[in-house]
């Protein structure tokens, strides 16, 4: 087989660039010979270097030699095969000729039957199409089926959520929403109206929230109604559960006004209020209220992610309330009802934030539930303080202080502190310690102003027995004293004493379950009763023996009941200690002891002063009855008639002093003679008397000898011989010098300490010798006689003045 190669047309070819463009022009062969080359490369990386490689060489000729030959072999294998198949090539084309004819046959029943086919085709083509549309209605509407499948549950749970939505059953509905939005959607993500409803998703919940924000309001405000009567319950359970009254927890109205119903549920929050009283009763205080709307509403605002939002606005919203219930009533002191109501809404609000705490999940924490207490705690104390101190009722205050021990122990039950109750209660103690002594200043005073402070007489060993009973006193000589028996102490200290006692018992009553130890106890009591002694017994006491018009065997008397009623003090220690259940300590003397006898003490010596001051008083009485003639010519012969009675006087006073201490009855028979023997002296002394006769003098001699045989007798025992006359010593020398002129002695031994008239002051001498001078010059004796004792006296005054001036002098 021959092979040729067609050369290219130069004039469509493209060459590449040459180093040398006009040398290609000049030798067109070598031109052709490079692009040759090039074609050759071109052709395979493998072969095209080495056909590049022989035409560069000087090997060409032989490669064109070889190439010669090879082709040459290959002419001949070629020829060799064309003439070893050739027969059979003829027999192939007879065949085929014969097949030709054959062909156009089949050819022409073929076209027959392919026209019979056109035509039958027509008819099954129309059929076809008719198909085909039915099929595409058909598929249309399967997909129509698809769609509406996947769309009706979307647009049912949406109109679900519409209607739950205008039903205000905001928890379902946002259940249903989050169905819609995670479940339905996600199927119908690429219909237009899905998005339109996924874009409405965030106003819905918006709506939703706003909507569950206004019912939780409606429940707080329908919870602060309620929860007065939760803690009303609460508190009545704890009463049952410490055996106290359950009387304290219930309020003066027994009948209940219905609730508003639950804003959620439309349920009532109490059960049927009248009809099933004694069912409540049974209720805990959480089973008044549905709590489950907070749940929802904590639960929508969790799932809404605003969880912190609702914590916030619900523990400020319970925070306000609490500021609400913690203002307590402006009448609140006046009654016990103020009080419970009080505590009733305070006590229902930690009961229902204690019940949130446990079962909400976390909306209420102990320690916001603990700062709220603290806060409320303090203001509850402040606000019972203040309005407990304006209460007067020991009743009334009793009953505070069991409704506060009440609302402590409900409120502990919840785990609460209670501290600053009990601190509490003590402040109310003393309170009503000073309402109780308060209450027994009136008691005393009037126990004062009804007794008729004479000794107790009793006829009978019944009235005797009476006595006794009430203060047992006991004195063997009054024991078998024969009746009618005279106790030494009047009414008054039976009912002192008894008084005290129920004084005592008031302040015990207080204290019962005050979970004090037995030692707390008596201390308080002592305390409160050495309070009563030392202050309000002591002060009535005091103003009782001050009161004007107190006559001086009354005042004896207050004294000699002082005295008793001191030595009732041990009495009343072993009563304290019998009534508090503590053993007295006898080795620790002054340990727990009441304050009584020293003040008794005191009150006894103010008591003795006013004696004393009455006895002077009484004695000033008689003396101001002297009507002295002081130019009397001649004495009478006996004592005045005002010192008779003023002995008499003294005689039964100084008897009643029998039963009082005899340095008492000593002090006062002591000051009565010393009180009488200046006050005659003042008499002669005075600057009213100008003028005097020796004829006075000898009266008022008479008066002091009648005096001095009143002290001489001593009508108090004790004295010492001669103490009582001592006190008119001064009195006696002055008189004895003037009756007996014993002028030379005085002047001559005055200044020595054996003076006969030691005791006589010259001054005092000189103003009776100059009123006696005075009397002389009224002439009531002869001329001689006149004349003589003017020149006595005025020997005397000169002297007297003489030893005056000297005493001045020295």
């Amino acid at each position: 087989m021959e092979v040729t190669v067609q050369e290219d047309d130069p004039a469509t070819t493209t060459y590449p660039p040459n180093k040398g463009s006009e040398a290609a022009q000049e030798d067109p062969v070598s031109l052709r010979h490079e692009l040759l080359l090039h074609e050759i490369e071109a052709i395979d990386e493998y072969w095209g270097p080495t056909f590049r490689t022989i035409y560069d060489g000087d090997e060409h000729g032989k490669f064109m030699e070889r190439l010669d030959t090879r082709i040459r072999n290959h002419d001949r294998d070629i020829e060799r095969m064309c003439n070893h198949h050739y027969q059979g090539f003829i027999d192939s084309i007879r065949e085929l000729l014969q097949v030709r004819s054959q062909a156009h046959k089949l050819k022409t029943e073929v076209v027959r039957i392919d026209d019979e086919a056109q035509e039958s085709a027509k008819k099954l083509l129309a059929k076809s199409e008719e198909l085909i549309k039915t099929r595409k209605v058909q598929s249309n509407i399967c997909a129509a089926i698809d769609a509406l499948t996947l769309c009706l549950p979307v647009l049912t749970t949406y109109s679900k959520l519409q209607k739950q939505m205008q039903e205000k059953r905001y928890y379902p509905a946002l259940k249903t929403l989050e169905q819609l939005e995670h479940t339905y959607l996600p199927r119908v993500a690429s219909y237009r109206f899905a998005q339109q409803m996924r874009d409405n998703i965030p106003r819905v919940r918006e709506d939703i929230k706003h909507a569950s924000m206004s019912d939780i309001k409606d429940f707080l405000e329908a919870i602060r109604r309620v929860s007065t009567r939760i803690g009303q319950v609460a508190m009545k359970h704890a009463a049952l559960q410490y055996n106290m009254d359950p009387k304290l927890a219930v309020t003066r109205n027994e009948r209940h006004a219905p609730l508003p119903p639950n804003p959620f549920t439309g349920e009532t929050y109490e059960a049927e209020s009248e009809a099933q009283s004694d069912e409540e009763e049974e209720l805990c205080a959480q089973d008044l209220i549905n709590f489950a709307p907070v749940y929802r509403c904590l639960h929508i605002y969790t799932v809404l992610g605003a969880r912190e939002q609702f914590e916030t606005y619900y523990r400020q919203q319970r925070r306000e309330q609490a500021r609400l219930a913690l203002q307590p009533p402006t009448n609140m002191h006046e009654n016990l009802e103020g009080y419970r109501q009080y505590l009733y809404g305070v006590v229902g609000f930690f009961v229902i934030e204690d019940h949130v705490l446990n079962t909400g999940n976390g909306l209420v924490t102990r320690p916001y539930l603990d700062e709220v207490w603290d806060m409320a705690s303090g203001k509850v104390v402040n606000n019972i303080r203040n309005h407990s101190s304006y209460c007067t009722d020991t009743f009334l205050m009793l009953n505070i202080k069991n409704l506060i021990m009440l609302f402590a122990h409900t409120l502990q039950n919840y785990g609460y502190t209670v501290n600053p109750l009990h601190e509490l209660l003590l402040e109310v103690k003393d309170h009503y310690n000073e309402v109780l002594m308060q209450k027994w200043v009136q008691v005393f005073r009037d126990i004062f102003e009804k007794d008729n402070y004479h000794p107790i007489q009793v006829e009978t060993p019944e009235e005797y027995n009476n006595i006794i009973e009430v203060f047992p006193y006991h004195d063997k000589a009054l024991e078998q004293a024969s009746f009618p028996k005279r106790f030494p102490f009047s009414l008054m200290v039976p009912k002192v004493y008894r008084e005290v006692k129920i004084y005592i018992g008031a302040c015990l009553e207080f204290s019962e379950d005050l979970n004090l130890s037995q030692t707390e106890k008596e201390d308080m009591v002592r305390k409160s009763t050495n309070l009563l002694l030392t202050r309000t017994l002591s002060g009535c006491l005091a103003t009782l023996i001050k009161r004007p018009g107190l006559r001086l065997l009354q005042l004896i008397q207050i004294t000699i009941n002082t005295l008793h009623l001191e030595h009732a003090n041990v009495l009343l220690e072993h009563y304290v200690a019998k009534i508090t259940g503590s053993i007295e300590d006898s080795s620790k003397p002054g340990v727990g002891r009441l304050q009584g006898k020293a003040m008794f003490k005191d009150i006894r010596g103010e008591a003795e002063e006013q004696i004393y001051i009455a006895l002077k008083h009484k004695i000033d009485e008689f003396l101001d009855l002297a009507s002295y003639d002081w130019m009397l010519a001649e004495p009478q012969g006996t004592s005045s008639s005002y010192v008779t009675d003023l002995i008499a006087f003294l005689n039964s006073t100084f008897t009643a002093f029998t039963n009082l201490p005899v340095r008492v009855a000593q002090t006062a028979c002591m000051s009565a003679c010393q009180h009488v023997a200046k006050s005659l002296m003042a008499m002669l002394l005075s600057e009213d008397v100008k003028q005097m006769s020796l004829a006075a003098l000898e009266q008022v001699n008479l008066d002091v000898i009648q005096c001095e045989q009143f002290a001489a007798f001593e009508p108090v025992e004790g004295f010492e011989e001669g103490a009582l006359l001592m006190c008119f010593s001064d009195l006696r020398q002055l008189l004895d010098l003037f009756m007996t002129e014993d002028w030379s002695t005085y002047l001559h031994d005055y200044g020595s300490e054996n003076s006969k008239y030691l005791r006589v002051n010259p001054h005092n001498a000189i103003i009776i010798v100059e009123k006696l001078r005075e009397g002389e010059k009224r002439g009531m004796f002869s001329i001689l006689k006149r004349s003589d004792k003017k020149k006595l006296l005025e020997t005397v005054l000169k002297q007297l003045r003489q030893l005056t001036h000297m005493q001045h002098t020295s």
